[in-house]
């Protein structure tokens, strides 16, 4: 009887070819029509540790990773001690015979394929090993073969001769080929294929890279960081494809720094990093705040303080991202959800830091920095851009170009370098209308509420929030990014329980879009906010706007996502016992898988 859903897991060492293993599996599924959506954690190493590649799949839309694993590939000892624990009970471990020879147990079924010794000995090429996995993994899942065999022809190995294109394809078959001898009861891990039309397969990362292409962004400026590096590898392939440049800094000041010019110069520009770079760019964002320049920052947040867990998920840079700078700055804060909404918010950014001439922070993280899904290709024909307000010189004008004049919405036209009639001083100190710099506190008072008055425009402009579940449910969920995914899950598996429940995620988390939220807190009388942070920092965000509200706060804080299972079960009793009066306070902690 076929599944609605399924999850592989693939774990081995870094550099045994888990990456690609998955990533090719990934693009078979997604081929052969089913949703996909995949997770993976590589070491915080250079070389070696112990790494895993996630694959779930199924006939609807997936929103989060899955809880526990229905097919295991062990590449080693280690990536079996290290994953056993997430195998499902009656689910099915595979390993490397060569590698590791596991305890038996009733808890589930072993198989041990000798992947080492057919690259070795029937392929002939060692290093094949994984592709050999590739196949095992197609059997598995009863894929059809030929979506591997055209996705190597079309890959990278094909240029390196057919030899090697030939030994690699035999690898897929071999593999394929002893599962259908030696794997029993194949039809329990068989799900149904939605046949999916005009669907791609992207990361969060390269969603993000796309979005600002099309958004417009001609200039970028970055230093290497997991996990945001990705966003800087693809763009150095397409930005010189329409006339952009991407350059690589010295460092994370330097990068800002750059992107800064760059707007200032009149590109649309952007840098991506994560929490430790942010840290560093903090200054050179007030910079831009008070010389009013748009600039756009990726955020793809990772377990912190320091160095942290580099490759590990954490939702952890909200109060950096929201208040970190000396004075008191002007910026707009925006979380993506989902591998789609990294595309459209990114989008938003552009538009709001132009439209404003601002700083926009997208807080991304690890999860959906490196999550892959199966997506319909957006809809480009919905795309609409906003431009800065520009000057240009008329000789029926003003007699002095004013800058930073005093406007009705706050946004000034902003001259770009070259223009005539147009010279300004762009300066991190305070100044006149005319861009002079002053220290008069009439004028300083004038032009700080000159610059909060564009955050009212952002609140009109504000990207929709994403609703899932039942509005007229008493139970509410108010989270933000990649959390959403869980949630939305966890609320169909409360719906199979009998309680209701209401999820909202705005996707501009600053300024509070206080219009969004209020529509939702009517009639919640209990509303949970989950968030992988120790602190609760949009809970605490949310206090200061709503100090009659009580928020019973979810936080897991172990390097990992929400598992579905730890929001329902955490939930679940405090729903059941919805009272009759405003809403339940507690401070709970969720399992994590």
């Amino acid at each position: 009887m076929a599944r609605e859903d399924l999850v592989i897991r693939i774990a081995g060492e870094a550099g045994e070819g888990v990456l690609i293993t998955g990533q090719m599996v990934t693009q078979a599924t997604a081929r052969a029509g089913y949703y996909v959506l995949t997770d993976s954690v590589p070491p915080a190493e250079i070389k070696g540790g112990y790494s895993f590649f996630q694959i779930r799949l199924g006939e609807k839309r997936l929103r989060a990773r899955g809880d526990v694993v229905d097919v295991l590939l062990a590449f080693n000892q280690e990536a079996f001690d290290n994953s056993i624990e997430q195998l499902r009970q009656g689910g099915i471990l595979i390993y490397d015979s060569a590698e590791l020879s596991p305890p038996e147990s009733d808890r589930y079924r072993s198989y041990a394929v000798p992947l080492t010794d057919i690259a070795k000995n029937q392929v002939e090429l060692a290093l094949a090993k994984n592709m050999v996995a590739v196949g095992v993994v197609a059997g598995l899942f009863g894929l059809d073969p030929e979506h591997v065999r055209r996705l190597l022809r079309e890959s990278k190995l094909a240029k390196k001769g057919e030899d090697i294109l030939n030994k690699n394809l035999k690898a897929v078959d071999l593999g394929y080929g002893f599962v259908q001898e030696n794997v029993t009861e194949r039809g329990s891990l068989e799900v149904r294929p939605s046949k999916l039309e005009g669907r791609v397969v992207l990361s969060g990362n390269q969603a993000v890279a796309l979005g600002a292409l099309v958004a417009g962004c001609r200039r970028y400026a970055g230093y290497p960081i997991t996990p945001a590096t990705d966003i800087m590898e693809f763009l150095a392939d397409e930005l010189p494809k329409v006339g952009g440049a991407v350059v690589q800094a010295e460092d994370e000041i330097a990068a800002i720094g750059m992107v800064v010019g760059a707007s200032y110069a009149g590109q649309k520009s952007m840098t991506a990093t994560s929490g430790p770079g942010v840290s560093l760019m903090t200054e050179m964002l007030g910079l831009a705040s008070m010389a009013e320049i748009p600039s756009v920052v990726i955020d793809c947040q990772r377990a912190g303080p320091s160095t942290g867990m580099p490759t590990r998920h954490e939702q952890g840079d909200l109060n950096i991202a929201v208040y970190g700078a000396h004075g008191e700055v002007q910026r707009v804060v925006l979380a993506p959800t989902s591998v789609m909404d990294c595309f459209w918010t990114t989008i938003d950014a552009f538009n709001l830091a132009e439209e404003f001439q601002l700083p926009a922070i997208v807080l991304q993280d690890t999860v959906l920095a490196v999550r892959t899904e199966s997506i319909p290709r957006p809809d480009l024909s919905k795309v609409q851009l906003a431009q800065r307000r520009t000057f240009t010189y008329r000789e029926d004008g003003p007699e002095h170009y004013l800058r930073y004049q005093i406007t009705p919405d706050g946004v000034s036209q902003m001259a770009i370098p070259g223009t005539a009639g147009g010279a300004y001083v762009a300066t991190g100190l305070e100044h006149t209308q005319a861009a002079n710099t002053s220290s008069d506190a009439r004028n300083h008072s004038a032009m700080t509420e000159k610059r909060f008055l564009k955050l009212d425009g952002v609140l009109a402009k504000a990207p929709p929030a994403h609703e899932y579940g039942d509005p007229s449910a008493e139970v509410g969920f108010l989270t933000w990014g990649s959390t959403l995914g869980a949630v939305s899950e966890a609320i169909d598996r409360l719906a199979e329980r009998g309680i209701k429940a209401h999820a909202l995620a705005p996707r501009l988390v600053w300024p509070l879009p206080t219009h969004q939220i209020d529509p939702f807190l009517n009639g919640k009388r209990v509303v949970i906010v989950p968030e992988v942070n120790y602190t609760g920092q949009f809970a605490q965000l949310l206090k200061t706007h709503y100090q009659n509200v009580e928020f019973t706060r979810l936080n897991v804080y172990g390097g990992q996502p929400f598992a579905v299972s730890g929001i329902v079960e955490a939930v679940a009793p405090a729903a059941e016992r919805v009272p009759n009066g405003t809403v339940v306070a507690s401070r709970t902690e969720a399992t994590v898988s």
